[in-house]
């Protein structure tokens, strides 16, 4: 899963991503209303979290833009609690709206709630042969046997299996998982190498049948053949 956190209040932002990250959740923060619609329309994000009070456009105006063109799941997080904004948040194309000060907890649920009753909503269980991946209960199994993943390994996984057939770029991977700017391509390269070792050596030597396999030149992919 990806959001993008349109946001001007740098410790809100940070926050935000910190919360994410603990849930294997990528996420992209923009400082500023033009910057965030320009994200919004142009990159694939699952939800988008967004303040009213921005610098360059305000976020009325940014989800008035983006319902134009995109329909993902936009939460209103602001600190401005008024009825008739509620009101206005909800009628140009919000999906649900929460004041400041708010409980992380809360969002999530609220997220989730969003996700669950709209046409984005995923699939809560994935198999690819034996492999199997609960992604309410965060659960891996192989042939009937738990898998123990960190959270960076599960949500590598999951990108893998949900996209099951289909190469996955290290790019792709990077902007999913990690959602964070290095230094080169090498660098991250590099992190995503150690990680598919790690994950193949839990999800792959212990059988037979592996899933996940190299595509030289192009990236990974996790199919039965």
């Amino acid at each position: 899963m990806r959001i993008l956190i349109i946001e001007d209040d740098e410790k809100t932002g940070a926050f935000l991503k910190k919360g994410f990250s603990e849930y294997s959740i990528a996420a992209d923060v923009a400082e500023d209303g033009e910057r965030g619609l320009s994200l919004a329309v142009k990159e694939e994000y699952d939800f988008i979290i967004l303040d009213l009070t921005l610098p360059k456009m305000d976020g009325l105006s940014v989800i008035t833009e983006l319902r134009r063109t995109k329909m993902t799941p936009v939460i209103i997080l602001t600190a401005r609690d008024s009825v008739p904004e509620r009101i206005k948040g909800l009628q140009l194309g919000a999906d649900d709206y929460l004041v400041k000060p708010f409980s992380f907890s809360e969002l999530t649920a609220r997220i989730s709630a969003v996700l669950r009753r709209g046409p984005v909503l995923k699939e809560e269980l994935y198999r690819v042969a034996d492999l199997e991946i609960d992604l309410v209960r965060q659960r891996v199994k192989r042939g009937g046997k738990r898998l123990d993943l960190t959270p960076k390994e599960f949500a590598l996984l999951y990108l893998l299996v949900s996209n099951s057939g289909e190469v996955i770029s290290k790019t792709r991977i990077a902007e999913h998982i990690w959602s964070a700017d290095f230094d080169s391509f090498d660098k991250i390269s590099s992190i995503i190498d150690v990680h598919m070792t790690r994950l193949r050596a839990k999800v792959d030597e212990p059988f037979e049948e592996k899933l996940i396999h190299t595509v030289r030149g192009r990236g990974y992919v996790l199919e039965e053949r």
